[in-house]
C-alpha cells in the first residue's frame, strides 16, 4: 500500500553527541569504603567502566548498520479513541509458497530486535514450514508513536496489531508472544478469534486459585508456606 513506507534507523549525530556529553558530566556518589560492594548497590567501579565503555568503544553507526539489514517499514494505525499512530515494524516475506503470516510480538522491557536472530530460521522453508514474519514495535516503544492519552491497554495494543496485519494483506495470521507480548498476543485471540488462528507464548501468568472455582486448590494455596 502507498502508505506503508521503508524505514531505515538513522539517529542524527546530534543525539549520540548529546549521550556522549553526558557521560562525561555525570557525577558519581562520593567515594566511601563500601562504594564497590553489591549490598549497597550497583559498584561504582562498574559503573566508571560501563560510562566509559558506551562513552568511548560502543559503535552506535555499526549496530545501525547490522539493524538496517532487517527490512522494516512504517505505517499509520487508526485506533478507536486513540488517533492515527505511526507503527514501525520488520516485514519479513519467505520464499515459500505456502507460508504462514506470524505476528510476533515483543515484550517488555524488549523490542522488534527480540526477533532478530531467528528471522532467518523462521522465513526459511524447513521441513515444508515457513512464516513470513511480522515483527512490530509496540506503540510507545523504539520507533513506533508514544500515546499521549491515558487508557491505551492490551485491547488497544491488539487492535493496532490486528489492523497492520489486515492492512498487510493478512487476514489470517498466527502469533508468538512472551511477557508483555504474551498478554497481547491473548488479548487478540480472544478479540480476534477469526484471524488470529493460532498463538505459541513462551511465558504466561495466573494469579492465585479462586474459591468458588477450586475450592480445594484454593485451601493448598491458602495454607502453603511458600
Amino acid at each position: 500500500m502507498s502508505d506503508i513506507k521503508p524505514y531505515t534507523i538513522a539517529v542524527p549525530d546530534e543525539a549520540l553527541a548529546r549521550v556522549k556529553s553526558k557521560l562525561d558530566s555525570f557525577d558519581l556518589p562520593k567515594n566511601v569504603d563500601f562504594e564497590n560492594d553489591w549490598n549497597y548497590g550497583a559498584p561504582a567501579a562498574d559503573i566508571k567502566r560501563l560510562a566509559n565503555y558506551w562513552r568511548d568503544c560502543f559503535d552506535w553507526r555499526a549496530q545501525e548498520k547490522r539493524m538496517n539489514q532487517m527490512p522494516q517499514f512504517t505505517t499509520e494505525i487508526e485506533v478507536d479513541g486513540f488517533g492515527a499512530l505511526n507503527i514501525h515494524f520488520v516485514h519479513q516475506k519467505s520464499s515459500g509458497s505456502n507460508s504462514i503470516p506470524l505476528l510476533f510480538c515483543h515484550g517488555w522491557p524488549g523490542s522488534f530486535l527480540e526477533v532478530e536472530k531467528i528471522l532467518p530460521l523462521l522465513t526459511e522453508v524447513q521441513n515444508g514450514v515457513s512464516f513470513h514474519v511480522v515483527a512490530p514495535s509496540l506503540p510507545n516503544y523504539t520507533f513506533s508513536d508514544g500515546v499521549s492519552k491515558k487508557g491505551f491497554a492490551p485491547k488497544q495494543y491488539a487492535e493496532t496489531l490486528h489492523k497492520l496485519m489486515l492492512k498487510l494483506g493478512y487476514n489470517k495470521y498466527v502469533t508468538q508472544g512472551g511477557d508483555w507480548g504474551y498478554v497481547i498476543t491473548r488479548q487478540l485471540g480472544v478479540d480476534y478469534p477469526e484471524s488470529c488462528v493460532a498463538s505459541h507464548i513462551n511465558m504466561a501468568f495466573r494469579g492465585p486459585p479462586e474459591f468458588k472455582q477450586t475450592p480445594w486448590t484454593w485451601l493448598q494455596h491458602l495454607f502453603t508456606p511458600w
